[in-house]
């Protein structure tokens, strides 16, 4: 469960749970679907090629990792883009397991690979935190640092830029809140760190997905999210796509965190194994992932603003 240290906020129930008004994550009952998609036939190779393995175990990268489907090449992102960040994000040898944030194995086979990054000692990074912390990262890797801000569930933006200056966040006694100078400037990775495990802690699936657009499952793109925000909620990252010049098909990989807090890890397609971890979504009104059912109506994106 997320530990808040000030739990003044009267925050809008959100997340994958909530408990005291504070986010967390917490397992629904009924997270998982066992229908299948429907085939897809077509004359040219389609993506109901039947592969032996799309996986390369000496892979470092998700892009080296996976292969791709017969007759399907990988998109193309500008170098710089918040695709290619991550569809080139760090993964642990192949065969890693993923742990919790208090270092228990997850025992659900749900992944097909845990991306290497750290998951701090406490219950918060959790599914929407892990989308923001990917954001945050990739901007702050390009120094893009004003671009870094995210909505607290009360509504309050949390930009990182203020952060940096040396302010912080409080709330008073009427549950109003505002900025405070308090530190020295703060432009260290760890402050950063710090930061982010504020956002995680008053920040959720519900006020992540007032901030994202909607897009369309067509226009869907590498770095776009599937979010349904709510008691319980979820959502999961695009980190890879590729495409059928020949047939318009497109596959898609997707990432996610859970609860509790764990180690971010590419899901795996129990729905179509033949091609995990990629998912072919084309005719398709829900996307049916290991641990939670999305709806393509649930695709949303970051502004660039």
């Amino acid at each position: 469960m997320k530990k808040i240290f000030l739990l003044i906020i009267p925050l809008i129930l959100t997340s994958c749970s909530v408990q005291q008004g504070v986010l967390e994550e917490k397992e629904s009952a009924d997270m998982k679907s066992t229908i299948s998609n429907p085939d897809v036939k077509d004359n040219n190779v389609s993506i109901n090629s039947i592969v032996a393995s799309l996986i390369n175990k000496d892979g470092k990268t998700i892009e080296e990792r996976f292969l791709v489907p017969e007759g399907f090449k990988r998109t193309k992102n500008d170098a710089a883009s918040f695709g290619q960040y991550l569809r080139t994000l760090p993964l642990k040898p192949d065969g890693s397991r993923v742990y919790y944030f208090n270092g228990e194995e997850k025992t659900r086979e749900v992944y097909d690979a845990v991306i290497d990054m750290d998951i701090g000692k406490r219950d918060l990074q959790q599914c929407a935190d892990a989308v923001m912390r990917l954001r945050a990262e990739y901007l702050y890797k390009n120094k893009q640092y004003y671009r870094i801000h995210f909505n607290l569930t009360n509504g309050f933006n949390a930009e990182y830029v203020k952060w940096r200056s040396g302010k912080r966040i409080k709330f008073d006694k009427n549950n109003r809140t505002f900025w405070v100078n308090k530190e020295d400037n703060s432009d260290n990775y760890k402050s950063f760190r710090e930061y982010l495990d504020f956002v995680f802690a008053y920040a959720g699936t519900l006020s992540l997905s007032k901030e994202l657009k909607t897009v369309s499952v067509e226009d869907m793109r590498i770095g776009d999210v599937l979010i349904q925000g709510g008691s319980p909620g979820h959502c999961v990252i695009v980190v890879d796509m590729a495409e059928n010049e020949a047939t318009g098909e497109k596959v898609y990989i997707f990432a996610q965190s859970y609860m509790p807090a764990q180690d971010i890890q590419v899901l795996k397609n129990n729905e179509r194994p033949e091609i995990s971890p990629w998912y072919y979504l084309k005719g398709s009104e829900e996307i049916f992932t290991p641990e939670w059912t999305f709806k393509t109506s649930d695709i949303k994106r970051f502004e660039d603003k």
